[in-house]
């Protein structure tokens, strides 16, 4: 099933990528500012421009009078950023005000989002702030003395939690406390962390223990958790390659040939096996994954080292459908059954 979005939402992303007049899809030729955000290896990245109209007396006076975006993402991305350009130029606000939106504004504005796709709001506000730090570089502006922390450090000098979508952990911290995130899967929801392999859910210094340090609370927000998983019925925890190695009605059939395969954990499968484990993974870990952003996964056929596979549902026509292939499916296939795994969609 597709996302349910509010017409207004509907209306600006088609705008937008029609190019009506008004809409703000492009770059500001010269501009005062520029900030990024995300990136094309998680499907979604924005580069947010704008251009001021200068006051030489006080260049903290500066009034930005046009906005415009570039963005690799879906209709919640495009409609997002579209949102924030329209609230920026109506108000007519100084770059410093400017960084008083929050992606709450642009949630409010869009008349709600799906809540799997607040990250786009996140986004949007996030190359916001950095397009105003590049603004205030250019006009000689130190806007620590005027009380405003620079957050351009997180990404290098922070250590890397996210290696999937390159979150670090003062970046998470942050959007942790600003977002009043409780839960790994809101965590995921916001700000997309933990959202591909979860190798970092619950790893030493991972995303439980990120939570755990903001809040102090590690028994309520691990019951928080589950509860969350409970609900929502589609999220399943990750399963170790040994556990599928020993799963119920994991046998041989005697009418299989005999070649074998040599999986990453080193154990040697048949082609059947391997074949088995592949579904198994499939249908124990990546498809609730991919269930949970309204899609789905059919395989389609295995041949040799080919995975056929079929992405339905929301995840049918979206612009990030080969990230998630490349990062979730065929990475997931090949860490944790063969490294030579290619996944082919159909």
């Amino acid at each position: 099933m597709g996302w349910e979005y509010s017409e207004k939402t509907k209306k600006l992303f088609l705008d937008a990528v029609h190019g009506k007049p008004g809409t703000h899809l492009g770059e500001v030729e010269n501009p005062d500012g520029v900030g990024e955000h995300g990136s094309i290896a998680c499907g979604d990245a924005l580069r947010f421009t704008f251009k001021v109209e200068r006051n030489n007396d006080d260049p903290t006076k500066d009034i930005i009078v046009e906005a415009r975006y570039l963005t690799f993402g879906c209709t919640s991305a495009i409609a997002a950023s579209e949102a924030l350009c329209c609230i920026i130029e109506d108000k007519r606000i100084t770059p410093i005000e400017a960084l008083q939106i929050t992606n709450e504004d642009i949630v409010e504005f869009l008349e709600g989002l799906p809540q799997q796709k607040i990250h786009c709001s996140v986004m949007g506000a996030e190359a916001l702030e950095a397009a105003v730090f590049d603004w205030a570089k250019r006009r000689n502006i130190d806007l620590t003395k005027l009380g405003i922390e620079s957050h351009t450090s997180e990404e290098e000098d922070g250590r890397l939690v996210c290696k999937c979508f390159g979150m670090t952990e003062p970046y998470i911290k942050r959007k942790i406390k600003e977002l009043n995130l409780h839960t790994i899967p809101e965590i995921t929801g916001a700000i997309k962390a933990g959202g591909a392999c979860m190798g970092c859910h619950h790893a030493s210094s991972g995303l439980q223990d990120i939570l755990n340090e903001v809040w102090g609370s590690p028994q309520a927000s691990d019951s928080t958790n589950q509860k969350s998983n409970s609900t929502a019925g589609t999220t399943s925890a990750f399963i170790p390659l040994a556990t599928l190695d020993n799963s119920k009605g994991q046998t041989d059939n005697s009418s299989q040939k005999n070649e074998s395969i040599k999986t990453t954990a080193g154990a040697t499968l048949s082609p059947y096996q391997r074949a088995k484990k592949i579904e198994q993974m499939i249908d124990s870990y990546i498809r609730p994954m991919i269930q949970r952003d309204g899609g789905n996964i059919d395989i389609i056929d295995i041949k040799d080292n080919l995975i056929f596979v079929q992405l339905t549902g929301a995840c049918a026509n979206c612009s990030g459908a080969s990230q998630t292939l490349k990062i979730l499916v065929e990475r997931t296939l090949q860490s944790q059954v063969d490294p030579n795994i290619r996944v082919v969609q159909v």
